[in-house]
C-alpha cells in the first residue's frame, strides 16, 4: 500500500549495519519475483493503482460535484494520495479529525523526522501538509463550535510534545493558569486489580443510566470490556458493545468447544460435567429431567469419584438409582459418548462429522428429534457457518490427530465475533478506539491505560529495521502508537473524561500508559499553577468509586468458619 518495489528494498545501503541486515536483503532479494511474477496484484496493490486511476480520471474532467473526505488522517499511503487529488478538486475538501490548533509551529516544524515525531498524534497531519504544500496555518476549523473544554485541550496538547522538546513543559506550563478549569470534570481511577478497575467502571456507568446521560467505555481491552459487561449485569444493564462477542464465548460456542475437549483423551468429571450442565445440552422438553439426573450424577462424582468416570461407571451409578428415567438417561449418554476416548489420527472430515454428530446429539437430548436450538439465533447461526466451512474444506485437510483438529477448531472459532438480537441499552455504550473516531458522548472512559494495552507496543520486524524503513519510505512501527495517540488526543476532549488503569494484572505490576505517565508528571511539576492539586483532586474522585466498588463487593453479614473437624 506504500507503493515501494522490491528494487527499492534491494537498493537500501546496509554497509553500516550488521551482516544479520544483509542476509535478509539477500534473503529478499530472491523471494522478490516471485512477487512480480504473481497474475494478479494484491489488494493493496490494487487499491493502489485504482486510486492513480482515479486521480488520472478527475486530473482530465473533474467531477462537477463536491468531494468530501472526512475523518482520515492520510496514514496509509494510498489514502494519502487520495486525500492529496481530493485537495486538488476545485470542489475538494478534506476534514482533518482532532487538529491540534493549540499546537505551536515551531513544534510543527519539528515533526518533520519520522524517526522522532512518528508516535505524535499530530505527525500525519504534518506530513500531508508537506505532500499538499500546506502549513498548519492553512487549516481552518470547519465549524464555530467551541470545544467542550478548551483549558483542557490545551493542557492535553502540552503533555503530548514530542520527547525531544518536553523542556517546554517548563516554559509554557507556567501559562496554563485554568488548570482547575482543565481538569474538573477529569477523574482518575488507579484501581489495585482489573476487576476493581471493571466494577467501579460498571458503578459510573450506571449512573450515569440512572441520570440519563450517555456514557461510553473506550478500550481495546476486551478482557475489560468482557468484565464490565458482566459487571453491569448485576442492574439489569446490557452495553451496546459495537466489537459483539467473540463466537468461541457464545452458548453455541462454547458447547462446540467442550465437546471437541473430549475427543482423544480420557473423560473427566469435570469435562463430562461441563458438557451435561451447558444450556443447549437437552434443550428440549426433557430439559427438567436432564437436570434432575446430572444432578444427581454430579454429586456421586464429586463426593465419591472417580476422577475419571467411563460409561460403564455412569451405567452402574443409573443402575442404582430409584429414579424410573435414570437407566434410558445412561444408555442415551453411553451411546452419544461411545468412541470419543479412542479418537486418534485420522482425516479432516472424520473428525468434523464426528463433531457436529455429537453436538446435535447431545443438543437433541434423550429421545429428542431436533436440535434447532444449538443453532437458533445470530450465535447459533454463525457457528453452523463454521462448521459448514469446516465440512467444505475438509477433504483438503489430510489427517490430523485429535489434539490437532481441537487446536485447529478453536483456532477457527476464535475468528469471529456475533452480535446478538438483544435490546442493549441505549445510552451505555462500549467502543473500541476505530469506533470511538466518529462518535461521541457525554461521559467517557479511557479504560485500560496501560503500555502495552492502550497503546499496544509495536512487535519487532526481523526483516527491516526502523532505519531501513524510514529509507525504503516504509511505515515505522511506532505509527500504530501515534494513532492511538490521536486516538487518545480525540477522546480525552469529551466534556467529563474518566481515566482508567489497573495498577497490577494476573502476572505482574503494570507500567502506566505513556500519554497518562506524561500527564501526571506534567500537573506534579506545575506546584505554581496548581498542577499537583488538580490531581490530587482527580485521584481522589476515582477513590471514591473505588470505596464504592469495594463496599459493593464486602458481605454484609459476617460468615463463621465451619467447625474443625474433632474425631474422637
Amino acid at each position: 500500500g506504500e507503493g515501494v518495489s522490491p528494487e527499492t528494498i534491494a537498493a537500501l545501503d546496509v554497509s553500516n549495519h550488521s551482516a544479520h541486515w544483509r542476509r535478509t536483503q539477500d534473503f529478499m532479494a530472491i523471494v522478490a519475483p516471485l512477487f512480480q511474477s504473481a497474475e494478479a496484484p494484491d489488494p493493496l496493490a490494487l487499491q493502489r493503482r485504482l486510486v492513480g486511476e482515479l486521480t488520472a480520471l478527475w486530473a482530465r474532467t473533474p467531477p462537477q460535484g463536491p468531494v468530501i473526505v472526512a475523518g482520515s488522517t492520510g496514514s496509509r499511503g494510498t489514502t494519502a494520495l487520495f486525500m492529496q487529488a481530493v485537495a486538488r478538486l476545485p470542489q475538494g475538501a478534506l476534514v482533518l479529525p482532532g487538529f491540534d490548533f493549540d499546537l505551536p509551529g515551531t513544534v510543527w516544524d519539528g515533526l518533520g523526522d519520522a524517526l522522532t515525531a512518528e508516535d505524535h498524534p499530530q505527525y500525519r497531519f504534518r506530513r500531508l501538509l508537506d505532500t499538499l504544500d500546506r502549513g498548519p496555518g492553512d487549516v481552518r476549523p470547519w465549524v464555530a463550535t467551541q470545544a467542550p473544554c478548551p483549558a483542557r485541550n490545551r493542557l492535553i496538547s502540552l503533555s503530548l510534545r514530542p520527547a525531544p522538546v518536553t523542556d517546554q513543559w517548563l516554559t509554557e506550563g507556567q501559562h496554563l493558569t485554568d488548570l482547575d478549569q482543565a481538569t474538573d470534570k477529569m477523574t482518575l481511577i488507579e484501581a489495585p486489580t482489573p476487576r476493581a478497575e471493571a466494577l467501579a467502571i460498571a458503578l459510573i456507568l450506571r449512573e450515569a443510566a440512572s441520570t440519563d446521560r450517555t456514557a461510553a467505555l473506550i478500550t481495546p481491552d476486551r478482557n475489560l470490556a468482557r468484565l464490565v459487561t458482566v459487571a453491569l449485569e448485576r442492574w439489569g444493564i446490557l452495553p451496546d458493545d459495537s466489537a459483539g462477542r467473540p463466537l468461541a464465548l457464545s452458548p453455541p460456542g462454547r458447547l462446540l468447544r467442550h465437546v471437541a475437549a473430549l475427543f482423544g483423551r480420557r473423560m473427566t468429571a469435570e469435562a463430562l460435567l461441563a458438557v451435561l450442565k451447558h444450556p443447549l445440552t437437552a434443550a428440549g422438553a426433557g430439559r427438567g429431567d436432564h437436570l434432575r439426573l446430572t444432578r444427581a450424577l454430579e454429586l456421586k462424582l464429586r463426593r465419591y469419584g472417580p476422577a475419571f468416570p467411563t460409561v460403564a461407571v455412569v451405567a452402574e451409578w443409573a443402575a442404582k438409582q430409584p429414579d424410573p428415567l435414570a437407566l434410558a438417561w445412561s444408555a442415551w449418554l453411553g451411546q452419544a459418548l461411545a468412541g470419543v476416548e479412542t479418537v486418534a489420527t485420522r482425516p479432516l472430515a472424520d473428525h468434523v462429522a464426528h463433531h457436529l454428530a455429537l453436538t446435535e446429539a447431545l443438543a437433541r437430548g434423550q429421545g429428542g428429534a431436533d436440535a434447532s436450538a444449538l443453532w437458533a439465533q445470530k450465535s447459533g447461526e454463525a457457528a453452523l457457518v463454521v462448521m459448514q466451512e469446516l465440512q467444505r474444506e475438509a477433504p483438503h485437510g489430510g489427517n490430523l490427530t485429535a489434539f490437532d483438529y481441537r487446536d485447529l477448531f478453536e483456532a477457527v472459532l476464535d475468528q469471529g465475533t456475533v452480535r446478538d438480537d438483544v435490546l442493549a441499552h441505549p445510552r451505555i455504550l462500549i467502543w473500541g478506539s476505530l469506533e470511538a473516531r466518529v462518535q461521541g458522548a457525554e461521559l467517557v472512559i479511557l479504560g485500560g491505560l496501560d503500555d502495552g494495552t492502550w497503546p499496544q507496543l509495536p512487535p519487532p520486524d526481523p526483516w527491516l529495521n526502523r532505519q531501513m524503513r524510514l529509507q525504503a519510505g516504509l511505515l515505522l512501527p511506532e505509527r500504530r502508537i501515534g494513532l492511538a495517540a490521536h486516538d487518545y488526543q480525540q477522546a480525552v476532549a469529551a466534556a467529563e473524561v474518566v481515566l482508567s488503569r489497573a495498577v497490577r494484572d494476573a502476572d505482574a505490576e503494570t507500567v502506566p500508559s505513556r500519554w497518562l505517565n506524561r500527564l501526571t508528571n506534567l500537573l506534579g511539576g506545575l506546584p505554581m499553577q496548581g498542577g499537583p492539586a488538580a490531581l490530587v483532586a482527580m485521584q481522589a474522585r476515582g477513590a471514591r468509586w473505588l470505596r464504592l466498588a469495594a463496599a459493593l463487593e464486602t458481605p454484609t453479614t459476617a460468615q463463621p468458619p465451619a467447625p474443625r473437624p474433632a474425631p474422637r
